[in-house]
C-alpha cells in the first residue's frame, strides 16, 4: 500500500467574486446609497408611527396631549392681552373701533386674528388705515389714520361728510353740524370732490356769497350763490371760466345786479340769464332779448 501523497492547492485568486463585485458597483450607485442611507431609516420611521397611530385610542391619547400643552403655552402670562389702546382717533371713533373689534379680555395673543382685526376696524367708514401690534405688558395697540372730511355731499336721503378722495367719512343730520364745511350735491358729485375744491377755492373772492356746488348730468358743475343766483360752467376746464366771471364781478359789478344765472357753458357764446323786472326794464328801454337771455 502506497502513501497518500499531498495534493497541493491551487493558488488564491485575489480578484473578488461575482457578486462581491456587483455589490461593490452598487454601492458606488449615488441613488443606492441615498436610498439606503436616508430611505430606509425613513421608510422605517414612518411605518413605525403609522403603526402606533392606526390605533384610535393612541390618537386620541395624543391629540389630548398636544391641545394641553398648546393651551399650557397660550396661557402663559408672557403671551396674554389685557389692555386695548387706541391712537389716532377722536373719541367718538375710538368707541367705535372698539365696539367693531368688540374683544374680550384678557385673550391669549397666540388665538387674536391680526389680519382679520385690521379688516374690521377698516371697515369703518371714518378709518383709512389701521395698523395692529402687541406691545410688552400686554397692550393690544391699534394706530388709527382717519380720514379727515372736507366736504359735504347732500344726496335725497342724507348728508354725508367726503375726504379729499370723495371716500364717506360720516352721516350728519343737519348742515348746521359742520358749517365750516361747503357742501355739494347731484349725482356723482362724489366722484368729482377734487375738482369741486378746486372750483370752491378759485371762488374765494365771492366765497361770502358762495352757498354750494351742484353737479349737473355727471359731467360738469354749477356754482350756486346767494339771491339765488347761479354760475353755469362748461365740462372742460371750469375753473377758467370762473375765474372770468370773477374777473367781470370785479370789473363790472356783475354779480350785484339783477341776474339770475351766468352761463358759461359755451365759453365762446357767454350769456346773461335776467330776472324778470330786468328783462321786463330792458324790453321798455328797447333792448333786444333773448327769452330772458342777454349776451355778455
Amino acid at each position: 500500500m502506497q502513501p497518500l501523497r499531498s495534493v497541493p492547492l491551487a493558488p488564491h485568486d485575489p480578484a473578488p467574486s461575482r457578486w462581491a463585485y456587483r455589490m461593490h458597483r452598487l454601492w458606488l450607485t449615488p441613488l443606492f446609497r441615498a436610498m439606503l442611507r436616508v430611505g430606509l431609516p425613513s421608510f422605517t420611521l414612518i411605518f413605525s408611527i403609522g403603526l402606533y397611530l392606526s390605533d384610535d385610542q393612541r390618537r386620541a391619547s395624543l391629540n389630548s396631549a398636544s391641545a394641553g400643552i398648546w393651551e399650557a403655552v397660550q396661557e402663559r402670562p408672557e403671551f396674554m392681552v389685557n389692555l386695548l389702546a387706541i391712537d389716532g382717533a377722536s373719541p367718538a371713533l375710538s368707541e367705535a373701533v372698539r365696539a367693531k373689534l368688540a374683544l374680550t379680555l384678557p385673550a391669549s395673543s397666540l388665538q387674536l386674528d391680526m389680519a382679520a382685526l385690521k379688516l374690521k376696524a377698516e371697515e369703518l367708514d371714518a378709518v383709512a388705515t389701521a395698523e395692529l401690534r402687541v406691545r410688552t405688558g400686554g397692550v393690544l395697540q391699534v394706530t388709527i389714520q382717519e380720514r379727515v372730511p372736507v366736504i359735504i355731499w347732500r344726496t335725497e336721503s342724507e348728508l354725508s361728510l367726503l375726504d379729499a378722495s370723495g371716500t364717506r367719512v360720516a352721516r350728519i343730520f343737519e348742515r348746521a353740524d359742520r358749517p365750516d364745511l361747503p357742501i355739494v350735491t347731484g349725482q356723482g358729485a362724489n366722484d368729482a370732490v377734487a375738482e369741486a375744491l378746486a372750483l370752491i377755492a378759485a371762488a374765494e373772492p365771492i366765497a361770502s356769497r358762495l352757498r354750494g356746488l351742484v353737479r349737473v348730468g355727471e359731467r360738469r358743475w354749477d356754482m350756486v350763490l346767494d339771491r339765488d343766483q347761479r354760475i353755469l360752467l362748461p365740462e372742460v376746464d371750469p375753473i377758467p371760466a370762473l375765474e372770468r366771471v370773477i374777473a367781470l364781478d370785479k370789473a363790472e359789478k356783475l354779480l350785484d345786479r339783477d341776474v339770475v344765472a351766468v352761463d358759461f357753458r359755451n365759453e365762446h357764446r357767454p350769456v346773461l340769464r335776467l330776472t324778470p323786472g330786468a328783462l321786463e326794464q330792458m324790453r321798455n328801454a328797447g333792448a333786444p332779448t333773448e327769452t330772458g337771455a342777454s349776451n355778455l
